[in-house]
């Protein structure tokens, strides 16, 4: 993974209230964003993930708010390294996210942010389900190697631009996420494979790309640029003659 040519906003610890429990996270937020990516990690990973933490160290420094957050409570990952089930509960996964998406809504530092998501493994089927069930909050959602055939029914209700990243060695990801494009009701989506990169995206120069293409995609979608007024000179994105 690279480095970083900028210095790194500086994140916090939050506590996310959802339901019956408290999930823990990072939420960092660069000056001027105006936008919020909320990680969905899944297949038994967390936010401590990184290959996420390098992603979402890319997208801050593109001016967008990250929030990495764990999923399940200490319990429930103990338990689920045990049996494994937890990973594969979408259903729980997605509550848990969208209960996130609420709470970036209402939290003083984050309502005014178009909020994103970015999903991997079973993590993205929670992401676009999320997508699903807040369709006039979510605004754009970004899969890495993800499982979006497991968010079902939810794929027609979509309207989120979806971006589906997969690996070009990853072949039985690759067919789900085939399946999946054809079924995902966004106007806006696509499926890029990243040539030579298998699942983990663990080859040289993989995930640069994969946080090269979120970057684009997300900050395209959630943190457009600014157009001036009718009678006002050129701002941020304006090109001046």
């Amino acid at each position: 993974m690279g480095r970083m040519t900028k210095e790194d906003v500086a994140e916090r610890p939050v506590r996310i209230p959802i339901g019956s429990v408290n999930l823990e996270g990072d939420l960092g937020i660069p000056k001027g964003a105006r936008g919020v990516v909320l990680f969905a990690h899944g297949s038994g990973s967390s936010r401590r993930s990184p290959r996420n933490r390098y992603v979402a160290r890319v997208l801050r420094e593109a001016g967008l708010a990250t929030l990495l957050m764990d999923l399940l409570t200490t319990e429930e990952e103990v338990v689920d390294l045990s049996t494994g089930h937890l990973r594969f509960d979408i259903g729980l996964l997605a509550g848990r996210l969208i209960g996130a998406t609420d709470w970036l809504s209402r939290e003083p530092e984050t309502a005014g942010l178009a909020i994103g998501s970015f999903g991997a493994s079973t993590g993205a089927a929670a992401a676009l389900v999320t997508a699903a069930e807040r369709p006039d909050v979510v605004g754009a959602v970004v899969s890495r190697g993800g499982r979006p055939d497991l968010a079902g029914d939810a794929l027609p209700r979509v309207r989120a631009p979806t971006l589906l990243i997969v690996g070009g060695r990853d072949q039985p990801v690759i067919a789900l996420n085939r399946m999946a494009l054809e079924q995902l009701g966004a106007k806006e989506k696509q499926l890029v494979i990243v040539p030579g990169a298998t699942h983990l995206f663990e080859e040289r120069g993989a995930l640069e790309e994969v946080a090269r293409l979120a970057a684009d995609w997300l900050t395209r979608h959630l943190n457009p640029p600014v157009v001036s007024a009718p009678g006002r000179g050129p701002t941020e994105g304006d090109q001046a003659s």
